[in-house]
């Protein structure tokens, strides 16, 4: 999603609201989980947050409930949205959070311990070997990147806009979707190798880590 891409999605946000898809240009229509993402951690979220080193830096944090649930915890976290009312929220929960792409400058470059990518956010930017590479500079040195991918063993490159139940959308915007072959394909060319893959009630997570020198 880009900048341009996020009025309907910040009226979701302050709906919670589950009517929200993206819409691909081939015509499928993908439910977006909203309501999951303004909500607690659930038993997965928990698989991902208990493999978090601080510092972590939640990479389209959204509406912020792991990097909130990471700072209750004690442990150093930033997030980065380039949605301002996603961002309002974390700060309203007293977590802390940028309003800003991954691509941007960021402060802690090289020093992260922990990036997360979860929610489907591979796919920001719509080309997830540029985002990878992105991630293991911001990483430190055996610092760990936690992706989360789709069930299905897929490589998608596409472009889509968000669509509200009501029939509104939104602009289009590149996005892409990785199964596990295809994300570990793309991490091993960035430099990163494989620590860890799991998956909790549907979900699928893998843990990749950059060089300890």
């Amino acid at each position: 999603m880009n900048a341009g891409a996020i009025g309907l999605y910040e009226e979701a946000l302050g709906m919670s609201d589950a009517g929200l898809l993206l819409r691909t240009a081939c015509g499928r229509a993908l439910p977006l989980q909203v309501g999951r993402w303004c909500g607690a951690p659930d038993l997965a979220d928990e698989e991902l947050l208990r493999r978090c080193r601080g510092p972590v830096l939640d990479i389209g944090c959204g509406p912020g409930r792991l990097t909130i649930a990471l700072a209750e915890r004690g442990i150093p976290v930033l997030g980065v949205d380039i949605s301002r009312a996603a961002v309002a929220r974390v700060h309203r929960a007293g977590a802390c959070a940028l309003h800003r792409s991954v691509f941007d400058p960021l402060p802690g470059q090289s020093r992260w311990g922990t990036a997360l990518l979860a929610d489907g956010n591979i796919g920001i930017g719509g080309f997830p070997d540029e985002l990878l590479r992105r991630c293991a500079r911001l990483l430190a040195p055996g610092g760990r990147l936690l992706i989360e991918v789709e069930r299905d063993d897929i490589d998608e490159r596409m472009t889509a806009w968000l669509e509200h139940a009501d029939g509104r959308r939104g602009p289009v915007f590149p996005w892409a979707r990785l199964g596990v072959s295809a994300l570990l394909k793309l991490a091993a060319a960035a430099g990163l190798h494989l620590l860890e893959e799991w998956d909790h009630a549907g979900r699928v997570f893998v843990s990749v880590t950059t060089p300890c020198t």
